[in-house]
């Protein structure tokens, strides 16, 4: 005796999950991923908002205003605190100076110290004694450093007129150093540079260690010589850090403050002033607030085109492929 089973051919709808479990799922997910990543970000949000985003809104409203800073604004100027600062030449010359000092930076300062990290890059005896000794003037703060360099260049008095009084070339610089118009902006750079080189320097280590050694080798067995190898690989290699450096350099420059004004405090005769100097002497030695906050605004606004021309132009390559984004490619 057999027995037979029979089976059901005819096709069977698939079981779905209802409609609204299968969509709200993901969705209820998203939301409490968005809430998650608000919550975290919430302090650093409010931070950016109070001391980023009201003051900048602060600075422009009190620069339509004719305020010594006591009291509400009331004196409505409208645009005329900027009409005054397109004809001051003390500002013109603060955008005259900033100028110099950012080229001075992109030519010396930070060729000095691509130099330095090179060398402190090879193999030596006590290199890291030396990369310690070069990145401490950074450590120090800009006003022990204004005022260490203030007493050394005391004329009279000071290490540096010792040093070079009695030299046939450099002689005449005796007593002059951050005292005549003609030599202290040159003075001042000589101290931003032993100030900010080292910070570069190790950014330029950095960048340098990044390198595969096998590259470097690969060309050294293709026959290139140190300056092939360093012209044809270091180089482009370390062009992202590169560009990460004359922006910080650029972008330190038009802010420069505090070791100009321990220094000389913008003098002799405007010399060494700088917008970020202007702005002070403005707002809080001639209490004219309003001024002082068109000042503010005019440098904000050259820091952020320069910072959006300098990422859309220079940095566009570095940045591409680097933002993530949900669901997006890396």
């Amino acid at each position: 005796m057999t027995l037979s089973a029979t089976t059901d051919d005819r096709p069977r709808p698939a079981v779905r999950a209802p409609r609204g479990r299968a969509r709200g799922a993901p969705a209820g997910r998203r939301l409490r991923g968005w809430m998650s990543a608000t919550w975290f970000l919430l302090p650093a949000l409010l931070l950016f908002l109070f001391f980023v985003l009201v003051p900048i809104f602060v600075a422009f409203y009190t620069s339509l205003f004719t305020w010594g800073g006591f009291g509400r604004p009331e004196d409505f100027a409208g645009l005329d605190n900027y009409r005054k600062l397109a004809g001051d030449p003390v500002f013109r010359g603060d955008l005259w100076r900033g100028l110099v000092l950012v080229v001075l930076s992109i030519a010396v300062q930070l060729p000095v110290a691509l130099g330095t990290a090179v060398l402190l890059n090879q193999r030596m005896r006590g290199r890291a004694v030396y990369r310690a000794v070069f990145f401490a003037p950074y450590i120090l703060s800009e006003v022990i450093a204004g005022v260490l360099f203030g007493i050394i260049f005391l004329p009279g008095t000071g290490l540096a007129d010792t040093l070079v009084g009695d030299l046939p070339l450099v002689g005449g610089l005796a007593g002059k150093w951050f005292s005549d118009p003609s030599t202290a902006l040159p003075t001042l750079f000589a101290v931003m540079t032993w100030k900010y080189f080292g910070f570069h320097m190790m950014i330029y280590l950095a960048g340098l260690q990044g390198i595969p050694a096998e590259v470097l080798e690969a060309a050294s067995i293709d026959g290139a010589g140190p300056w092939r190898r360093f012209r044809g690989v270091t180089l482009p290699l370390l062009a992202p850090t590169l560009r990460i450096s004359v922006f910080l350099s650029v972008i330190g420059a038009i802010q420069l403050f505090d070791l100009v004004w321990v220094t000389t405090t913008g003098g002799p005769t405007n010399s060494t002033e700088t917008m970020a100097v202007t702005m002070f002497q403005f707002g809080f030695k001639r209490y004219q607030m309003g001024y002082a906050g068109a000042i503010s605004v005019a440098m904000f606004l050259i820091s952020m085109v320069f910072s959006l021309l300098y990422q859309r132009y220079a940095l566009r390559r570095d940045l591409q492929g680097a933002v993530t984004s949900a669901g997006g490619r890396r």
